[in-house]
């Protein structure tokens, strides 16, 4: 996770760069100064969540990260405050639910309030973090957890279903989607998840997501395949054909890709190093999931070095806000056109 983040990091790169001659553009990025960190801990204690937003947000530059995690059994969950404190965080609360959302949004006696709320939940605590964005910055909304398995006659039904199945447990709302151009595997995956569903210990939760959101859609060719997959805009995309690089270069619309039958979901959603804090309900049209830029401000700045460069771009300046009415701003121009041997733009006078 750690050295993923670095090597992301290692792509944003500070610019500064001189546009004309004498007018200096630049950029920074800033890491946020704190964050809330939520780590979930109802159904599932989700220990992989809190090294995905920690590691992340300390590999940026965070100064401050607040971690929080409901009680488990009545007292902290010895493995999320491990992965917290190893993570990096600075403070590490027994807090769950929409009051440790709140909590570190807002501020309490004993809790200085934070910039930024980062992490999944369930409805309670996405509503939450819903209400309080613009107060604070937010990761994102994440609804039920989706899966979209990519398939075609080089791999079995075994291998579908499982990773269908795979996420169809994280709740009964989660859609579990397969995508394939062989109708062959579309009934050897239905066959095989009946067959799970028979003795995985967490079936209840998975039948009811199968039963309500799962769907096996058969597709022409590989390039419908594409056009399904962009439609859907799933969370996550799990890619099992003869040329999974066909869709890395074609699928715009996904929250994280797992090419090949060697790779899967879990591997994403706890180990293998990228993020899991992904987009849902096609969110993916418009965003990424959480990664270590979503902790830094990208800032401009400028600077004017010469006198004829203030006059360049100030001449070009008061004639757009004359045009726009915006005497003041066209003043902001002119006084320094005056002083650095410009022609200022007169703006009409209010009638007196």
């Amino acid at each position: 996770m750690r050295n993923f983040a670095e090597r992301q990091k290692a792509t944003l790169q500070d610019l500064e760069v001189e546009t004309l001659p004498g007018v200096v553009l630049g950029h920074r990025h800033i890491p946020v100064n704190s964050i809330g960190c939520y780590v979930p801990g109802g159904r599932y204690p989700m220990v992989a969540s809190a090294h995905m937003s920690i590691v992340t947000a300390k590999v940026a530059g965070v100064r401050r990260i607040v971690a929080c995690a409901p009680p488990v059994k009545g007292g902290p969950h010895p493995a999320i405050v491990a992965a917290m404190h190893l993570g990096g965080a600075d403070e590490i609360y027994v807090l769950g639910g929409v009051q440790a959302v709140a909590a570190m949004a807002l501020g309490t006696e004993s809790i200085a309030p934070v910039a930024m709320i980062v992490g999944p939940g369930n409805a309670y605590v996405a509503e939450a973090k819903r209400q309080l964005f613009g107060r604070v910055g937010i990761d994102l909304l994440a609804g039920p957890t989706e899966t979209l398995v990519i398939a075609d006659e080089t791999v079995d039904g075994e291998l579908c279903a499982t990773d269908l199945l795979g996420q169809a447990e994280h709740g009964p709302t989660s859609p579990a989607i397969l995508l394939t151009t062989s109708e062959r595997l579309a009934r050897e995956t239905i066959g095989e998840v009946e067959r799970l569903l028979a003795i995985l210990p967490t079936a209840d939760t998975a039948s009811q997501a199968w039963a309500d959101y799962g769907e096996v859609i058969v597709c022409d060719d590989d390039d419908e395949m594409v056009r399904e997959a962009d439609r859907i805009a799933s969370e996550h995309v799990q890619v099992m054909t003869r040329d999974p690089d066909y869709f890395l270069t074609r699928m715009t619309n996904y929250g994280s890709l797992f090419l090949g039958p060697r790779t899967n979901v879990a591997y994403g959603d706890k180990v293998i190093g990228t993020n899991h804090t992904l987009p849902t309900r096609k969110a993916a049209r418009y965003t990424g999931g959480l990664w270590v830029g979503k902790f830094l401000k990208t800032c401009t700045y400028q600077r004017v070095l010469t006198d004829q460069a203030s006059v360049l771009v100030g001449e070009y300046c008061s004639r757009l806000c004359v045009l726009e009415g915006f005497s003041a701003h066209a003043e902001q121009a002119n006084v320094r056109l005056r002083r650095y041997g410009g022609r200022p733009v007169a703006y009409a006078q209010p009638a007196v």
